[in-house]
């Protein structure tokens, strides 16, 4: 089962351009690969860059062609046409039906809960836990 996540780039005027991340994004495994690889400015955009992905860090290639190197596995790869989305604001960013979303900001990933099977509840910034994967 998929834990979906949008992982999202925030621009100086508050627009946020992000992809869709189906496998395992809750902190404890996505936020510390974020924070591990995708930790610069430079490499947060690139990765979002990609547009939609299965997987930011897997060894898997959907034509099968790994060569064992770890990074993301974009749908773009086998042929869909899954661009960046880019919204004018947070609050458009984050009213996208994920479980988790990530954001890009001043240097570092902060990552929201959005409580997505608790009606009852707003998006809330949670911890992602701060010891680096070893993959």
């Amino acid at each position: 089962m998929a834990t979906r996540s949008r992982i999202g780039f925030e621009f100086s005027d508050g627009s946020i351009l992000s992809a869709y991340h189906h496998w395992d994004g809750y902190p404890e495994w996505l936020g510390r690969i974020l924070n591990t690889h995708y930790y610069d400015k430079s490499k947060a955009f690139e990765l979002i860059s990609g547009g939609d992905m299965s997987s930011c860090w897997t060894q898997s290639r959907w034509d099968d062609s790994s060569d064992g190197s770890y990074g993301p596995e974009y749908y773009s790869q086998r042929g869909e046409d899954c661009p960046p989305r880019l919204d004018k604001n947070i609050g458009e960013y984050l009213c996208q039906g994920e479980e988790y979303a990530y954001v890009f900001r001043n240097g570092e990933w902060v990552c929201y809960n959005m409580n997505q099977f608790d009606d009852s509840k707003l998006p809330e910034i949670v911890e992602i836990p701060s010891a680096a994967l070893a993959v």
